[in-house]
């Protein structure tokens, strides 16, 4: 048996690999778990560093840019956060010092030792309750956050802008959902961060709610959009080559259409019949009216080439299992093991 580390920002005990992400509210565990399985049916266990002491260690994995000095030996990266929250993710000097990185990022392509792959997803397609049986209209699932006001492509504050709109126009149209939203926004700037704990000792003292659209937290997303018409689906920034996360996947999955803004790319890879394009419009106020205009044979067009598109091959390049296998063969044939 060879041995091989990967490291995960605060996983120790192989943490990256229960069936329970204790990190993580919506449980991505799945993909490192195949990940694993893979690498052990070529003889090959992947395990945080803590697990693998003393051990001879054959390659390391590193999930995200994180520091390198200590590591020896074959190093691969998964760069596939979001590169504002973490920066190494970005940073060719940083990307050439591994035999391989695996990322989204097609700004880096030209680098040899760049493979691509997209943010994984569990492919799937099922029935899924139609217009009529949806008693959301609208919602956005998020955690309460943001980046320093300023930063460009924040999509953050244009979800903040959606929810607005809608407690202050349309509030029986929209529900919020996710973790956070009892508390005001977060604040960057002395003044703001006073105003902030102001606001906090309100919502403690007297029940004010900084956000009266919120439900709370979410067990499920699927629940969520099962009984949603449509979702604010939003990147955390926009214009991203390839940044296509989980989100407009979780959409689909519930049967649910999304409102999508995020990597100006998606429709080389998404059917554009499959989701209603933000940037086709000039605010949140012109998205609503558009939504109450689709009647139940439109949605239930969009309900299909949704189904359409999670049968197809295209689909099944942000499956886990293609995410898998991409990484596994790289380092395989790099290291020379059958």
């Amino acid at each position: 048996m060879l041995f091989a580390n990967y490291y995960q920002l605060d996983r120790v005990k192989n943490a990256s690999f229960e069936e329970i992400d204790r990190h993580h509210t919506y449980n991505p565990t799945y993909t490192n778990r195949l990940l694993r399985s893979e690498f052990l049916k070529r003889g090959i266990e992947l395990n945080n560093p803590d697990v693998n002491l003393d051990r001879n260690i054959t390659f390391s994995i590193l999930h995200d840019g994180q520091p390198i000095d200590q590591i020896s030996g074959p190093k691969y990266l998964i760069a596939t956060e979001n590169p504002y929250i973490c920066p190494l993710n970005q940073n060719k000097a940083y990307f050439r010092e591994f035999e391989g990185v695996f990322t989204w990022n097609t700004n880096f392509s030209e680098l040899p030792n760049v493979s691509h792959v997209f943010i994984p997803n569990q492919i799937r397609s099922e029935n899924t309750p139609s217009y009529d049986e949806r008693s959301i209209f609208s919602c956005i699932i998020n955690a309460n956050k943001a980046f320093p006001k300023g930063l460009e492509n924040d999509l953050y504050k244009e979800r903040i802008e959606v929810i607005r709109w809608y407690e202050q126009n349309a509030p029986l149209y929209f529900s919020l959902y996710g973790l956070g939203w009892g508390k005001p926004e977060p604040a960057f700037k002395a003044s703001d961060k006073l105003t902030r704990r102001f606001k906090r000792l309100a919502t403690q003292l007297f029940g004010y709610k900084p956000f009266p659209s919120y439900l709370g937290e979410v067990i499920d997303k699927e629940l969520i959009y099962r009984q949603s018409k449509f979702a604010y689906c939003y990147e955390n920034v926009a214009n991203l080559p390839d940044y296509i996360s989980e989100k407009i996947f979780d959409c689909f999955f519930g049967g649910c259409v999304p409102v999508y803004w995020g990597s100006h790319t998606i429709n080389d890879h998404i059917p554009s019949s499959c989701f209603i394009d933000r940037r086709n419009f000039k605010n949140t106020e012109e998205v609503h009216r558009y939504l109450l205009s689709i009647e139940e044979t439109e949605y239930t067009q969009y309900q299909n080439n949704i189904q359409q598109f999670l049968l197809s091959a295209k689909a099944m390049q942000f499956d886990t299992s293609t995410y898998v296998s991409t990484i596994v063969d790289k380092v395989l044939s790099d290291i020379g093991h059958g």
